[in-house]
C-alpha cells in the first residue's frame, strides 16, 4: 500500500504542476488583447524571385505600412461575389480574386442565441486580417497581382449547386481564369488555369497562399497548439509557432507538401495540393505581426495553343472530428490529425467517438461524460477487483512485514531480499493494486485533450452550465458581479471556485476517508489536503472535465463499498489499523503533554 499511495501522490502532484502551471500562465501572464496590426505588406502581393519562388512583401521592412480599415468599411464594395453555401457565409473580392470574407453559420462567438457567427476571414488591411489568394509567378510576362480586378465570366453567387468563375486577359495572348466550387461544409475548390493564345512558350508557378494576422489567433501552449501547420510525409507538423517562423524561419516543409495553413483551438485554414502534383509548402512572416502560407507548385511549360490547370482546395472552417475524417476518407492525406490529440491519442480519439455515439443516444454531452464515465468504470472494475484482493493479500501479510522490519531494520539489502522471498512465499504482488493508476493516467489525460480541443463540445449545455468547454459560472465571481461588484484578477483563485469544484473537492475527500489509512503521518495530512487543493486547482477548467472526474470520485466510492462488503477481512483490517493509530497518535499527545 506504500508504493501504492507514493504512486498516487506522485500523480496528483504531476497533475498539479501539469493544470497549475496552465492556470498561472492564464491567470498572471494572460495574452496581450488583439491589437490594430501594423500590416507592413498585407496586400499579400505576390513578387517573382529569380529563383521564380514567392516572396512575401514587407519581409525586409521595405514595404510601406498601410492604413488599417473595420471589416464593414472593407466589405462595403458592391462588385463583391457572395458566397453563400450551408456552413459558410460571405464573399470573393474581384480585386485580387481573393476570398477574405468568410463567416460559419453554425458556429456563434458566445453561446447566447442572438450572438453573430465567428468570423474566419476578413480583408486585408483590418485588424483581423485573413484571405486567401491563388495566382501564378513567372518571369517577363504580365501576371495578375493583388491589385488585379478579375471579371465574372460564369455564374452569380458561389453556392453548393452554383460554382462561379473569374477570368483576366492580360493583354499579351495569355488569359487566366479561377473557377470557385464550394461543398456543404467547409471546402472551396479553387481551379486555376492559363490559356496560351499567343507566340511561343510560356513558363509559369501556380501558386496559393493563406495570409494572416496571429493578433487574432488563439494562444498556443505546451498542450494544445496554435498556429502554423502542415502535413507531408512525414506526417501532421505542429512544431512551428509565429514567434519562432518570426525569429527561425521561414519554416519549410518540402517539395511534396500535401496540405499547409494555420490553425486555431476551434479552426482551421488550410491549402490541400492537387493529388499527384509535387508542391512546396512554406510558411514566412510577411511583416509585423502577419504571416504566410505559401503553396508552389512546379513549373508548368505552356505552348501557345494549350492550356494548363491545377487544382487546390482550400478548407475554411471548423475542426469537427467527422468532417475532417471524412475529407480524410476522400483523399486528404491525415487531414484526421489537424486535431493535435497528442500523445494520448491512441486513446483520446475512441474515446472521442464513444462520446459522440452517447451523446446521439441521450442528446446532452453532459449525461454523455457520465455514461463514458460508467462505461469506463465497467471496463476496470475486473482490475479493480484484482487491486483489492492484492490489498487484502497485502494486509495478511502485513504482521511478517513488522517482523522483518523489526529484525532486519539495520540492514537494508537484507530486508529486501526478505521481503522479496516473502511476496514470493505468500504470492503477493505488491504493484498489483497500482494498475489501475496507471490505467487511469492516460485516461484522465486524453479525456482532458478531448475536452479541450473538441469543438463539438462547444456551448453544450448541463444543468445550470451553458458550455461545458468553458469553466462553470456557479460561482462567487458570478455571483458578485450580478450586483455590481467586480472580483480582482488575483482573488479569482478562490473567488472563482463554483459548485462543481466543491463536489470534486468533497467526493475525493470522501474517497480518500474510505480508503485504508496511510502508515506515513506526512501521507494522511498530503491526503487531507490534496482534495482542497485539487479544488482550487481544477476550478478554471473545462465543466465537462470535472463532470468527468466528480462522476468518476462518485462510482469510485460506490466500487469502494461494494468491494470491502466481498472483502470483510481488508475492512476490518483497515478498521483495526485506524484504531492502532489513534491510539497512538494519543499516547504520542500524551507524552509531549508531560513533557
Amino acid at each position: 500500500m506504500d508504493n501504492q499511495r507514493n504512486l498516487i501522490i506522485a500523480v496528483v502532484l504531476s497533475a498539479l504542476l501539469l493544470f497549475g502551471w496552465d492556470f498561472v500562465m492564464r491567470t498572471y501572464y494572460p495574452e496581450p488583447e488583439p491589437v490594430a496590426a501594423s500590416t507592413a505588406g498585407v496586400d499579400g502581393t505576390a513578387v517573382a524571385g529569380i529563383d521564380g519562388t514567392i516572396a512575401a512583401p514587407g519581409v525586409d521592412g521595405s514595404a510601406a505600412h498601410s492604413p488599417v480599415v473595420d471589416v464593414e468599411t472593407a466589405l462595403a464594395s458592391a462588385d463583391r461575389i457572395v458566397i453563400d453555401a450551408p456552413e459558410i457565409h460571405g464573399s470573393i473580392n474581384p480585386v485580387g480574386a481573393r476570398i477574405d470574407d468568410i463567416d460559419l453559420k453554425t458556429h456563434r462567438q458566445t453561446v447566447e442565441e442572438d450572438s453573430p457567427n465567428i468570423r474566419l476571414f476578413s480583408p486585408a488591411g483590418t485588424d483581423e486580417q485573413y484571405f486567401a489568394q491563388f495566382g501564378w509567378v513567372g518571369e517577363g510576362v504580365s501576371l495578375p497581382d493583388a491589385n488585379t480586378v478579375w471579371q465574372l465570366a460564369d455564374g452569380e453567387r458561389l453556392t453548393q449547386e452554383t460554382p462561379v468563375t473569374l477570368r483576366w486577359d492580360n493583354g499579351a495572348g495569355l488569359v487566366f481564369a479561377l473557377r470557385f466550387a464550394i461543398d456543404e461544409h467547409y471546402m472551396l475548390t479553387i481551379t486555376q488555369s492559363v490559356a496560351n493564345r499567343g507566340d511561343g512558350t510560356v513558363a509559369l508557378r501556380p501558386y496559393a497562399f493563406v495570409n494572416r494576422t496571429s493578433a487574432t489567433a488563439d494562444a498556443s501552449n505546451f498542450n494544445v497548439h496554435s498556429g502554423p501547420i502542415a502535413a507531408n510525409a512525414d506526417g501532421v507538423d505542429f512544431d512551428w509557432d509565429y514567434d519562432e517562423v518570426l525569429e527561425e524561419g521561414p519554416a519549410e516543409f518540402g517539395a511534396r507538401t500535401d496540405w499547409i495553413g494555420f490553425t486555431d483551438i476551434y479552426w482551421l485554414s488550410a491549402l490541400i495540393a492537387e493529388d499527384g502534383q509535387a508542391a512546396s509548402g512554406t510558411i514566412r512572416s510577411a511583416g509585423g505581426d502577419t504571416y504566410r502560407a505559401d503553396l508552389i507548385y512546379e513549373p508548368v511549360n505552356v505552348a501557345s495553343g494549350t492550356s494548363v490547370t491545377r487544382t487546390t482546395r482550400l478548407f475554411a472552417g471548423a475542426k469537427e472530428s467527422a468532417v475532417l475524417s471524412d475529407y480524410q476518407a476522400q483523399g486528404v492525406p491525415l487531414f484526421g490529425n489537424a486535431i493535435d490529440w497528442g500523445w494520448f491519442s491512441w486513446i483520446a480519439w475512441p474515446m472521442w467517438q464513444v462520446l459522440i455515439f452517447l451523446f446521439g443516444l441521450v442528446g446532452n454531452f453532459g449525461v454523455a461524460i457520465i455514461c463514458l464515465t460508467l462505461i469506463i468504470r465497467l471496463i476496470l472494475f475486473p482490475i479493480a477487483q484484482k487491486q483489492f484482493k492484492s490489498m487484502a493479500q497485502m494486509r495478511a501479510v502485513q504482521p511478517k512485514m513488522k517482523a522483518l522490519q523489526e529484525r532486519y531494520k539495520d540492514d537494508k539489502a537484507e530486508l529486501q531480499q526478505q521481503m522479496a522471498k516473502l511476496y514470493k512465499e505468500e504470492k503477493v504482488n505488491p504493484l498489483a493494486g497500482c494498475l489501475p493508476i496507471f490505467i487511469q493516467i492516460p485516461i484522465f489525460f486524453a479525456l482532458y485533450k478531448v475536452l479541450r480541443l473538441a469543438i463539438e463540445m462547444r456551448h453544450q449545455p448541463f444543468a445550470w452550465i451553458n458550455d461545458l468547454s468553458e469553466q462553470d459560472p456557479a460561482n462567487l465571481a458570478n455571483a458578485l458581479a450580478l450586483i455590481g461588484i467586480d472580483v480582482p484578477d488575483l482573488l479569482m483563485i478562490v473567488f472563482g471556485i463554483g459548485v462543481l469544484a466543491v463536489l470534486l473537492g468533497f467526493t475525493m475527500w470522501l474517497q480518500f476517508k474510505l480508503n485504508p489509512a496511510a502508515m506515513d503521518p506526512m501521507q494522511q495530512q498530503i491526503f487531507m489536503i490534496m482534495p482542497w487543493v485539487l479544488m482550487f486547482v481544477m476550478a478554471p477548467f473545462a465543466a465537462g472535465l470535472l463532470i468527468y472526474w466528480i462522476s468518476n470520485n462518485v462510482l469510485t466510492l460506490a466500487q469502494q463499498k461494494y468491494l470491502y462488503s466481498k472483502n470483510p477481512q481488508l475492512r476490518a483490517q483497515m478498521e483495526k489499523d485506524r484504531e492502532e493509530k489513534a491510539r497512538e497518535a494519543a499516547r504520542k499527545e500524551a507524552e509531549k503533554a508531560k513533557g
